[in-house]
Formats: C-alpha cells, sequence, structure tokens
C-alpha cells in the first residue's frame, strides 16, 4: 500500500484547506485510515480516521467542528477539509493506513498503522 498526500500550504487564520491521500496498493477493504499531524518535538496527533469501508469517523477534540474527514472509493482517495484554520494547526500532515486484522484494535495509536504516506505541510499565519 502507498499514500501521497498533498495540497498542503502556507495560508491566514480562517482560511481553508482540502488535503488529499492517494492510496494504491489496497488488497481489501479492511482497513482504517487516518490524518495525523506532527510538529517538531512532539508525539505524532491522530486528527481524524475513517474506516475505508464504511462511514465510522474519528475527530480529535481540536478539530471537531472545523475538519471534516472523507474519502472516494472510486478514486481511491481520502480527504481532510480544513475550516477555520489556526495557528495551531500549523504542522506536517501524514495519511496512513492500518489494515484491520481483528474486531478490536487501536487506531489511536500510530505504531499501529502499517503504511504512512510523505507529509504535507500545512501553515496558518495569524
Amino acid at each position: 500500500v502507498q499514500l501521497q498526500a498533498s495540497g498542503g500550504g502556507q495560508v491566514q487564520v480562517g482560511d481553508s484547506l482540502r488535503l488529499s491521500c492517494a492510496i494504491t496498493g489496497l488488497t481489501s477493504t479492511g482497513y482504517h485510515m487516518g490524518w495525523f499531524r506532527q510538529v517538531p518535538g512532539k508525539d505524532r496527533e491522530l486528527v481524524a480516521s475513517i474506516i475505508w469501508s464504511g462511514r465510522f469517523t474519528t475527530y480529535a477534540d481540536s478539530v471537531k467542528g472545523r475538519f471534516t474527514i472523507s474519502r472516494d472509493m472510486a478514486k481511491n482517495t481520502m480527504y481532510l477539509q480544513m475550516n477555520s484554520l489556526k495557528p495551531e494547526d500549523t504542522a506536517v500532515y501524514h495519511c496512513a493506513a492500518l489494515r484491520i486484522r481483528s474486531v478490536q484494535y487501536y487506531y489511536q495509536r500510530p505504531e499501529n498503522y502499517e503504511f504512512w504516506g510523505r507529509g504535507t505541510q500545512v501553515t496558518v499565519s495569524s
């Protein structure tokens, strides 16, 4: 599985951006997909996630109501629509895929994601 994130950039406070994650090599629909972000000196943070074959989504409290995760299975692409951006949203954003192997799994943990794309930088200026 290969993932490629794109769509980052430098914007002003209150602006919007849409990140895309192009995915190739999925061998089934049993994946949990995530958008993570990381700033230097801090742990990688799960921003939003979605089950590839379903509609179950999760969001970090810091982005609820502002970010929306979605996916287009026909295009093998995942998106992160980011509205009302704040300076604290500044980070490198990565998309990642976790292969679901059991009923119970911990999608919150970045170490459980097997596949990662190169990040895309998002910078929000005040």
